[in-house]
């Protein structure tokens, strides 16, 4: 059954590590991967797997919400720009969005325009939908 106004759940939250959930949804046209805890060196390639399988089974497009990732280091940035690279090659489009935390440290290394950064995630699903 639907949750009134939220996204419509399609998997519940999985542990991909001990430090890092992930679950997704589909919400206005759109697929939002959304993950908890820390995107680091411990947890980037259960990441990526997790997020690539997904976006195999999925040809909408995409939004990346870590708005509730505490922790993102270089392993992590590196397994966004992974991602952001598979979809660009695959020609979807895709928007992230992240807490103040991870904004910051996608714009310390001035990723945030190849990484399609958006402060919030009405306004990646505004974008994606247009």
């Amino acid at each position: 059954m639907p949750n009134a106004g939220g996204p419509e759940p399609i998997s519940e939250l999985q542990r991909l590590t001990v430090s890092l959930r992930g679950g997704f949804a589909q919400k206005d046209r759109c697929l939002v991967l959304y993950f908890t805890g820390k995107l680091d060196a411990f947890s980037e390639k259960q990441f990526l797997e997790y997020a690539s399988d997904v976006l195999k089974a999925n040809k909408l497009p995409v939004l990346f919400d870590l708005s509730k990732i505490d922790f993102v280091d270089s392993s992590g940035l590196g397994a966004l720009v992974q991602l952001a690279k598979q979809c660009t090659e695959a020609k979807r489009a895709f928007q992230l969005v992240g807490n103040t935390r991870v904004a910051q440290t996608i714009k310390l290394v001035r990723l945030e325009e190849f990484l399609h950064l958006v402060s919030d995630v009405p306004t990646a699903l505004t974008n994606l939908s247009a």
